[in-house]
């Protein structure tokens, strides 16, 4: 399953994908940057409280800035990942920022259920902007 996560919710995609790979298919989730987490400046607040946990910085629990390490870490969050079938799920789900030459030509798929335009509330932030306030320098 190829999936352009243009303009779609990160949670409903991330549901979709863990449930898809736990039986058994590969996902590709494509244009992760693009994706958008909603309740807009409280989401930045509630990100940076989960960075800023723990005593010492050596020490867990450790968070991700990254676009793509943000929608692994949702996703782990849906999966058993401390047992075999979650591991193997979590390896049968790759993300990409943009769409790579390689998938190029492959069909994608959206999903209508987790389109932006569904929400009656418009307050939301993209996943790239997420990760730049978190402090992802790139």
């Amino acid at each position: 399953m190829n999936i352009n996560a243009k303009n779609l919710i990160l949670g409903r995609v991330a549901s979709l994908a863990a449930k898809k790979a736990l039986l058994g298919e590969n996902v590709n989730i494509f244009n992760i940057d693009l994706a958008v987490v909603t309740d807009g400046k409280t989401t930045v607040e509630k990100y940076k409280h989960k960075l800023e946990r723990g005593v010492d910085p050596s020490h867990g629990p450790f968070f991700p800035k990254t676009p793509i390490g943000i929608i692994k870490r949702t996703i782990r969050g849906m999966l058993p990942y401390k047992q075999e079938r979650g591991i193997e799920a979590l390896a049968r789900i790759k993300c990409y920022m943009g769409i790579p030459v390689k998938f190029k030509d492959v069909k994608l798929e959206t999903i209508e259920k987790a389109n932006l335009s569904k929400l009656p509330k418009y307050d939301f932030t993209s996943l790239k902007d997420l990760s730049n306030q978190l402090g992802w320098k790139r």
